[in-house]
């Protein structure tokens, strides 16, 4: 009898039945592992999103990323920054804060995803009132539930 190769005989079916198994296995493993993926990289993509809101000074769209009971901490005053609680309270801060720093952009150095929440590395670059450049740098800690930012707790350097 010709036996063909890869094709189970009576003697290996016992053998393709356990490859079926581990193939199985296999493919409910990379499924688990591509659901928690979506999810780290949700985070990080809301997060980034936001970002990039608030580079337009879009507070509509930044808001629209952040749930109705979000909570910010802001880096100031030193040493342990305002909380801001409740959209409405959020975006009055983003209001005032374009207002008053009309050029302000953050640049993203670094993203780490830890399932729903994110740490980003950040610099923060301004023009003050007289036109003296400064800059900051710094990272934001996001915790994301639904696909919204529930809370945005910001810290600087030095």
């Amino acid at each position: 009898s010709r036996v063909i190769q890869g094709w189970p005989t009576a003697t290996g079916a016992s053998t393709a039945r356990r490859q079926w198994r581990i193939y199985e296995d296999m493919c409910a493993w990379r499924y688990d592992f591509r659901m928690k993926m979506a999810k780290i990289e949700s985070a990080m993509r809301v997060a980034l999103e936001f970002n990039q809101a608030l580079n337009r000074h879009d507070v509509a769209a930044m808001m629209a990323l952040m749930s109705d009971d979000c909570v910010f901490e802001n880096t100031s005053p030193a040493p342990d920054g305002t909380v801001y609680s409740g959209k409405e309270a959020v975006t009055q801060f983003w209001q005032d804060f374009f207002r008053a720093s009309p050029q302000a952009h953050i640049q993203v150095e670094e993203i780490l995803g830890l399932g729903l929440q994110c740490v980003v590395r950040w610099r923060y670059d301004w023009v003050d009132a007289t036109g003296e450049k400064g800059h900051v740098r710094g990272v934001d800690l996001f915790t994301v539930k639904n696909g919204l930012i529930s809370e945005k707790l910001s810290y600087v350097k030095g």
